[in-house]
């Protein structure tokens, strides 16, 4: 009989990153695991890794150890097989890193699934858990594993040789039973004295597991709403309860099978796995043998002086040798000679490319052909870009002209490797006026009636997200609304439980990661784009977004920011009309900056398609100043914003 010193660990949890599968955000697992005095909590989200270091480091945090794990997709043949009739099931295999070793080997293995065998899930095949088994524990699977389908057939023998595969692919003591008691799935009691017997014969351990798919019993109707939205089935749902169950309910479902409560924690004792979250890896920008990324960045930035036309100064050079010093003491050379050479990449490609942004404030960014404006000219601070007191990375923003934007992430690819970078994957979640959409319809509500409750929340901004309960504080409409109306209560119930739950996982619109070792699955689980036709080409993305590293780029790989901007492109195509048209070869670089005839169009408002001077309200400013130098377009653009927009006049 179980026993409150009998301790319970999740092995098969789903969060949100089971995409519309899981209700349970990460932050209220790891808390709820937290408030049940849970020492140790795995995560095993469906065929994906996108929640894992945020899931490491809330529990971290939380002192409880992660269990980093995947509920794998098992191909039926092979992972290349496609064939409609025989290749359209796949089974589940519960996975989890046992150490560092075993975390890289689940990254690959995610990877390649959703790189060669994506075919409806990501799928994994036997080839993969051969080659990738080593630092990983294996349980046997939920009722929709290979292991559990055989014993359905009455394949008994065939079910044992799997169970041996696996301790031939993980090692044996890696290897557990998995007893999965959802009383709800009923054909699955006959077979439980099997699946014992089979653990009793091979020797291996039973561990009970709980299929937890939300937090509480009473998002039950929640979850069931979030897989209406997922499949447009109105009638589809999971029968009983997949909540976070507490030691207590752990010992009354496994009250016949103690010993599968116990053995929880023999998997959890097993996993010892640190992992780097704070490092940052550049990308080895090759150079001549013999010489450092800093005399090279050196070198390249004296030879700005000539290029540029700039005097060597004692203001000049003192300037430089300090950002120069900083640069070097943060350990950033490689990152500004990346950067520069993606600039002079993309001159020799005749792409337009320019530089905004705070690293407009480096001396050496402009000597080194990052950057365009001399940053003493105009008084910019080097430290609102890089400061020596501060931890954070360089974040330079390259734009280039938006139809060519892609040849300069090829020519990355070409120089560091196909393998060593990737796009940044983002995820989409559901806002506040989506959500209630969401809800309406998959309720089975007119469309009118979802769309009038969400037009009634007002629009969010960045940095400041609207959600339901702000908007029913700000909306006294909204509240009468909801507390009147029975189907605008029920709607907003159960938005509030979606509200904020990755929806979708796309392509972030400028970051980009190159790895020192040629590979970035050695740092980030990888798939490609899902708008990518059959799901079998397109970009290759990460599954970990930017906010894995705190804005400045996915785990250990700092972000390059390569964006594509329309104005440049119009730029571009102007330029090459001039030339067609008037025979003139225009350098923009030259164009000068005192033009009567451009400030008087400023003055008459004419902005339309102007970076941050197209706005009606910004037009109506620029009509009262009448500029006349481009010191008055700076103030202009520094002042329209919120707070100093009040002393514009």
């Amino acid at each position: 009989m179980c026993t409150p010193h009998d301790k319970f660990v999740h092995l098969h949890v789903h969060s949100h990153y089971s995409l519309l599968d899981g209700l349970s955000k990460v932050e209220d697992l790891v808390k709820k695991a937290k408030e049940f005095g849970m020492t140790s909590l795995a995560l095993t989200d469906h065929g994906a890794m996108y929640g894992a270091i945020e899931f490491y480091n809330a529990c971290k945090d939380a002192g409880i150890k992660p269990l980093i794990g995947v509920e794998a997709y098992i191909a039926n043949r092979t992972r290349f097989d496609r064939d409609p009739q025989l290749d359209n099931k796949r089974f589940h295999l519960t996975l989890i890193a046992r150490n560092l070793q075993g975390y890289k080997h689940l990254m690959k293995m995610v990877s390649k699934s959703n790189l060669e065998g994506f075919y409806y899930k990501p799928r994994m095949d036997k080839d993969l858990l051969r080659e990738y088994g080593d630092g990983i524990i294996c349980l046997s699977g939920c009722p929709g594993s290979e292991f559990i389908t055989l014993l359905r057939e009455h394949k008994n023998r065939e079910a044992r040789e799997l169970i041996q595969f696996y301790f031939e692919c993980f090692g044996k003591e890696h290897v557990f039973i998995e007893l999965m008691n959802h009383p709800e799935v009923e054909w699955y009691a006959a077979l439980v004295p099997e699946i014992k017997k089979i653990a009793e014969e091979l020797g291996r351990p039973i561990v009970g597991t709980w299929d937890s798919h939300y937090l509480c019993t009473d998002d039950v109707l929640a979850h069931d709403t979030l897989l209406k939205i997922n499949t447009n089935n109105a009638g589809f749902k999971m029968n009983g309860d997949y909540s976070f169950i507490d030691q207590k309910r752990a010992c009354e479902i496994f009250n016949e099978t103690p010993e599968a409560i116990n053995n929880t924690s023999l998997v959890a004792d097993l996993v010892d796995i640190e992992i780097d979250t704070k490092s940052w890896f550049f990308p080895t920008f090759p150079i001549p043998e013999g010489t450092t990324f800093d005399s090279e960045l050196r070198e390249l930035t004296f030879s700005g002086f000539e290029r540029l036309g700039v005097e060597k100064t004692p203001e000049v050079m003192e300037r430089v040798e300090y950002e120069l010093k900083v640069i070097s003491d943060k350990g950033y050379p490689s990152y500004f000679l990346c950067v520069a050479d993606f600039f002079r990449a993309g001159k020799e490609l005749g792409i337009f490319g320019q530089t905004r942004g705070s690293a407009a404030g480096s001396m050496v960014a402009y000597l080194a052909g990052i950057s365009n404006i001399n940053p003493l000219k105009y008084g910019l601070l080097f430290e609102r870009f890089l400061n020596p007191d501060r931890p954070s990375l360089p974040d330079i923003d390259m734009d280039f002209a938006d139809d060519r934007r892609d040849e300069i992430i090829d020519y990355a690819r070409g120089k560091y490797g196909d393998a060593a970078v990737a796009q940044i994957g983002t995820f989409g979640t559901m806002a506040a006026r989506g959500a209630v959409r969401d809800i309406a319809r998959a309720l089975g509500y007119p469309y009118a009636t979802g769309d009038q409750i969400s037009k009634i929340i007002p629009m969010g901004s960045q940095g400041f997200p609207m959600t339901i309960d702000r908007a029913m504080e700000m909306v006294p409409e909204l509240k009468e609304q909801y507390d009147n109306d029975r189907a605008t209560a029920e709607i907003i119930n159960l938005a509030k439980k979606i509200e904020g739950n990755v929806r979708h996982i796309s392509v972030h619109a400028a970051g980009v990661v190159i790895s020192p070792t040629g590979r970035v699955d050695d740092f980030s689980p990888l798939q490609f784009d899902p708008k990518a036709e059959g799901k079998t080409e397109g970009k290759v993305i990460t599954q970990y977004d930017m906010y894995t590293g705190g804005r400045e780029g996915i785990i250990n790989l700092p972000k390059f920011d390569f964006l594509g901007l329309r104005n440049l492109s119009i730029l571009a195509e102007a330029i090459d009309r001039i030339k067609k048209i008037r025979g003139i070869d225009l350098d923009i670089e030259a164009v000068g900056l005192d033009d009567k005839k451009t400030y008087e169009l400023f003055g008459r408002g004419e902005t339309m398609g102007v970076f941050q001077f197209a706005s009606p309200g910004m037009q109506k400013w620029l009509k009262e100043l009448q500029p006349s130098n481009l010191e008055d377009l700076i103030a202009m653009a520094s002042l329209y914003r919120p707070g100093p927009m009040a002393f514009i006049p």
